[in-house]
């Protein structure tokens, strides 16, 4: 492996485990976060820690970026850019196609490539280093950073030159997911005020047509144990579905579906919370029936 470490910036719930995998590939990597738990758990795998984004960009010729928000990417995206050894930048948040547009041409200025790199698969699939991984962009340094990219994905897809098109792609599939678990939690609701056993429910739904990851995971792992801990927090939700408005309007697409969703998540949100679990939808439809979904006692 090359001895040239690889930066890594934003060591969450999603980019930490990310990044320990590519340290277990034996790929050196260098890091710089506000949170010393977080520092510490990678120093513990091997990985360098630097005082700041710059400090990473001034030793690491890749950077990968896994960023909560797009206002974060903006910010971390102008600071890396001025680093010394920095080549190129690998961007693993959902920031929008406008995003990465704007980004892939300021950093080309620079002498800097960019390529979209979204993520799907939660923190299970981070863990693992099972994500799905779909890329657009800058295909050398695709092409460059594969040993990386394959130690984070078992699916690793490249859509081609045009930047932003892995966001477009990103937004679709999450925006799919949010409909189906919608509906999939009043589904849920209705057969439980009659009478129905959600577990068995969840058994025939899994191997007809209406099966979805909602039906196979989301629903049997966190809401009928009353967990609520999917992973996926409510202001994180809130910044896809924004991101999913601005990028229908901007394609001028029907979202007929996509708005009704929209709206049921951010009543959710306002009463649940910002920094809750989005698995908690299932209880704003609990609320409006007046029952639970959970097995028989």
């Amino acid at each position: 492996m090359s001895s040239t470490p690889t930066g890594f910036l934003g060591i969450g719930a999603m980019g930490r485990p990310m990044a320990i995998n590519i340290a277990g590939a034996g790929i050196p990597v260098v890091v710089s976060d506000p949170n010393p738990v977080a520092t510490g758990i990678l120093a513990q795998h091997g990985a360098t820690i630097v005082e700041s984004a710059r400090s990473v960009a001034d030793l690491a010729e890749t950077v990968h970026i896994c960023l909560p928000t797009v206002a974060i990417a903006e910010h971390v995206a102008a600071e890396i850019a001025g680093g010394k050894a920095v080549k190129r930048v690998i961007n693993h948040g959902t920031t929008g196609s406008a995003y990465s547009k704007a980004t892939a041409a300021a950093l080309a200025e620079k002498g800097i490539a960019f390529l979209d790199a979204p993520i799907s698969g939660g923190v299970a699939g981070a863990e693992a280093g099972t994500l799905a991984i779909m890329c657009s962009g800058d295909k050398a340094t695709f092409e460059a950073a594969k040993p990386a990219l394959e130690a984070m994905s078992a699916q690793l897809t490249y859509l081609g030159e045009a930047p932003g098109a892995a966001q477009t792609m990103k937004l679709c599939n999450n925006i799919l997911f949010f409909c189906n678990f919608a509906a999939t939690c009043e589904t849920m609701t209705l057969g439980a005020k009659a009478g129905l056993d959600p577990q068995q429910m969840l058994d025939i739904m899994n191997k007809a047509t209406g099966r979805n990851f909602a039906t196979e995971q989301v629903m049997s792992q966190f809401v009928l144990p009353r967990t609520f801990d999917f992973g996926g927090a409510n202001y994180i939700i809130q910044k896809d579905l924004e991101l999913w408005r601005q990028e229908a309007e901007a394609y001028e697409v029907p979202s007929y579906i996509a708005t009704l969703v929209r709206t049921l998540f951010r009543q959710m949100i306002a009463e649940e919370g910002e920094q809750e679990d989005a698995s908690r939808m299932a209880l704003l439809m609990e609320r409006m029936a007046g029952v639970e979904i959970k097995k028989p006692e």
